[in-house]
C-alpha cells in the first residue's frame, strides 16, 4: 500500500497511458508522490543500438540516485514490437544498468502487464481473446479475485512447508535429467501481492549444485528476441554447454553477460490454473500451473541466493506430458500434478 509522501515511480510504455494515469490518480487520493514515466515504442533498442561505449558501459550517477530517491515502483510491460538489436550490444546495456536495477529491487514494487495489441499477436490471439485470458490469469473472472488469491496463498503455503525440507531436487523430462540442492535456502510465496499474475514458489538453488542437463521446451524471449529448445548442461553449479534450436548467438551472449550468467539465481515452480498455455511473456508463462523454471544469473537475497549478475532470465520446461519433480528422491509432482 502507499504511504502518504511516498514517492512512487509509475512507469510504462504509451500504449499503457490509461492505466498510468489511474494508478497515478490512486496514488495522489491517497497521499503519495506518483513519478509518472512513459516509455516509447523502441526506446531501449534506441539505446542499445546508437548509444556510446561510455552509455553502453556505465550508469549515469544522477540515473542511480534518481532511483535511490524513490520509495519504490509500479511499472506496467507494455509489449510492441522491437527491432532486432545485437544481442552483446544489449547485453552490455544490460550490464550498465544493473546496479539501476539492483536499487529498484531494494524498494517495494510491483509489476502488472498491459494488455496490447503485439502482446495478443505473441500468444496468437485477437485482442478480446488476450483480454479474457488476462481476466483469467488475474483471476478477475472469479466472484472475489481477492479471496482467490487467499486461497492460491494457502495452497502455495503448503507446498512450501514440503518444499522446505528438501535439500535435492531432481527435474527429469525427455532431454532433462538435472539435480540440485536448496537445503537452507528460504522458499518464497508469490501470490499476488507483487507480481500480477502471480502463482509460483521459487527459491535460490545452492549456487554450485546444479549437475545434469535440462531442455527448456517453452520458447523465452531475451531482450526482445526469439529463443527456442534451448539446452544447458550444468557441472558444479556452471553451464559449460549451450544449445538452442533458435537463437543460440542471444542465449550464448545472456551467458557472457557476466560470470553469473552462468549459474542459477532461481528455481520455479508454477501454479498458476489460469494459465494454461504459453504466451511469449515470461510473466505469464512462468506461472502456468504444471511446469518449472530456471533463471540463469542473479538470485534474489529473500531467498538466501547469492548469485550476483546482471542477467536474470528465465527459461521454462513444462512437465505436464511426461515430467517428474522429486525431492530427496520422493517423487512429489508427476505429469504436471502434485502427489503430495
Amino acid at each position: 500500500m502507499a504511504g502518504a509522501g511516498e514517492r512512487l515511480l509509475v512507469a510504462g510504455g504509451q500504449e499503457a497511458t490509461p492505466l498510468l494515469r489511474a494508478l497515478t490518480r490512486a496514488l495522489l487520493t491517497r497521499g503519495a508522490r506518483p513519478v509518472p514515466r512513459v516509455d516509447y515504442p523502441g526506446q531501449d533498442e534506441d539505446f542499445a543500438e546508437l548509444a556510446s561505449d561510455a552509455v553502453l558501459d556505465a550508469a549515469h550517477a544522477a540515473d542511480l540516485a534518481d532511483v535511490q530517491a524513490l520509495d519504490g515502483s509500479l511499472r506496467v510491460l507494455t509489449p510492441t514490437p522491437g527491432t532486432p538489436v545485437d544481442a552483446a550490444r544489449r547485453a552490455r546495456l544490460l550490464a550498465a544498468r544493473a546496479p539501476i536495477a539492483a536499487a529498484r529491487a531494494r524498494k517495494k514494487w510491483s509489476l502488472t502487464l498491459y494488455p496490447t495489441a503485439h502482446a495478443a499477436a505473441q500468444a496468437s490471439m485477437d485482442a478480446m481473446q488476450f483480454g479474457d485470458f488476462v481476466m483469467r490469469a488475474m483471476f478477475l473472472d472469479r466472484p472475489d479475485p481477492v479471496a482467490a488469491w487467499g486461497e492460491v496463498r494457502t495452497m502455495q503455503a503448503r507446498i512450501i512447508e514440503r518444499l522446505s525440507r528438501a535439500d535435492v531436487v531432481r527435474i527429469e523430462a525427455p532431454g532433462t535429467d538435472l539435480t540440485l540442492r536448496v537445503g537452507g535456502r528460504t522458499w518464497a510465496n508469490s501470490d499476488g501481492r507483487r507480481n500480477m499474475p502471480s502463482g509460483e514458489v521459487f527459491t535460490g538453488p545452492l549456487e554450485d549444485s546444479a549437475e545434469g542437463v535440462v531442455t527448456f521446451t517453452v520458447p523465452a524471449e531475451y531482450q526482445g528476441q526469439v529463443v527456442r529448445g534451448a539446452r544447458l548442461e550444468f557441472r558444479g553449479g556452471l553451464v559449460v554447454d549451450a544449445t538452442a534450436e533458435e537463437g543460440e548467438a542471444v542465449l550464448h551472449a545472456a551467458l557472457d553477460t557476466d560470470p553469473g550468467a552462468r549459474r542459477l539465481g532461481e528455481l520455479g515452480i508454477g501454479t498458476n490454473s489460469g494459465i494454461q498455455v504459453p504466451t511469449g511473456n515470461i510473466l505469464f508463462d512462468e506461472k502456468i500451473g504444471g511446469t518449472v523454471h530456471l533463471a540463469i544469473g542473479k538470485s534474489y537475497p529473500e531467498t538466501g541466493g547469492v548469485n550476483a549478475s546482471a542477467v536474470h532470465w528465465d527459461l521454462i520446461t513444462d512437465l505436464r506430458a511426461s515430467g517428474r519433480l522429486s525431492l530427496d528422491g520422493e517423487v512429489v509432482q508427476e505429469n504436471g500434478q502434485f502427489v503430495i
